[in-house]
């Protein structure tokens, strides 16, 4: 015989069954709350910036208290807590019209004094750091070190590719010796077009990418200086710049960062910005240059690839320069 619950069990049991219910519901609602915290907090511990340094023109040499202004701007640079600095060339003072024995000293000494930072740096290839180009130098063609093996066996490749936090920076190589020797021009070569259309086969089309040069592709420091019909010289700009431009012409070139003219300039075009970052240096050591102080750039990139620009003067002054 079958035993019949009274009302009043039927009630506690559907009462208790019901309570069990609410308890899972209250813990369900709290555990997708707690997901959701955990979804909104996340993207709060992402950096929503990064910061990078570009200095270029450093013409580091012995005299001229030039060692201090460096060490200044390495200081200086290094508090603001940069991911990288990116140099634009011209690290030495001058390796075109110097004997070995200078040049040598001029590589050490810019080793010795970059390495006292903890900051990776990236350097980009400038005229100046070319060994024996000039015939004053009174450096034989068959010298171990000639050219830009004195660059490639001190500091690396000159041209070459890196990528940080979703963008691609491509550091190139464009100063090329004239035909009749005893000098420099700006080109980007044939051998190293085939590389760079080599690299941007592999990058994604909408990837935000960033050059290096330390002869500008485009500038009007000539035209302000003397008259907006003067053109470049061949030694001012790359010639080839619009044969290099067309390689990017369906990728997100956002930047490209320029040197050798020691002055800041900052040009849109076709949402490209052309910048030019004064120089470590100014007016190799002995003051501003065209109305431009000694400095570097500091560049912050937002999480959406946008990006600001600060010309920072980092302080350092002839007339209060101190002997070393």
């Amino acid at each position: 015989m079958k035993r019949l619950i009274s009302c009043p069990q039927l009630y506690s049991a559907k009462n208790k069954h019901m309570k069990f219910i609410r308890l899972l519901s209250v813990l369900f609602v709290f555990i997708i709350l707690l997901d959701g915290c955990k979804q909104t907090t996340h993207p709060q511990d992402k950096k929503d910036t990064w910061t990078f340094v570009f200095m270029t023109d450093i013409h580091l040499e012995y005299g001229k208290n030039a060692v201090e202004g460096f060490e200044k701007a390495l200081s200086m640079a290094g508090g603001l807590k940069p991911e990288f600095i990116l140099t634009g060339g011209d690290l030495v003072a001058d390796a075109l019209e110097q004997p070995f024995s200078k040049a040598d000293l001029l590589y050490k000494l810019y080793d010795s004094v970059a390495s006292k930072i903890s900051v990776p740096i990236y350097n980009t290839i400038g005229n100046h750091e070319i060994f024996g180009w000039y015939n004053n130098s009174g450096v034989d063609r068959s010298h171990k070190e000639f050219g830009k093996k004195m660059f490639q066996n001190r500091i690396g490749k000159t041209y070459y590719s890196f990528t940080h936090n979703g963008w691609v920076f491509l550091v190139l190589d464009s100063v090329e010796e004239l035909e009749e020797g005893n000098g420099y021009y700006g080109r980007i070569n044939d051998e190293q077009i085939e590389w760079l259309k080599a690299e941007l086969a592999k990058i994604d089309k909408k990837t935000p990418i960033a050059v290096s040069t330390h002869i500008p592709f485009v500038t009007l420091q000539t035209q302000l200086t003397e008259g907006s019909t003067v053109a470049n010289s061949k030694g001012l700009v790359i010639e080839n710049s619009k044969d290099i431009f067309e390689l990017f012409k369906d990728y997100n070139l956002q930047l490209v960062l320029q040197g050798h003219l020691h002055i800041f300039e900052d040009l849109t075009i076709y949402n490209t910005r052309f910048i030019t970052g004064g120089a470590v240096s100014a007016a190799w050591w002995t003051g501003p240059f065209q109305g431009t102080e000694e400095g570097f750039l500091k560049l912050e990139i937002s999480s959406d690839s946008l990006f600001s620009v600060k010309y920072i003067d980092y302080g350092w002054n002839v007339e209060t320069a101190s002997d070393l």
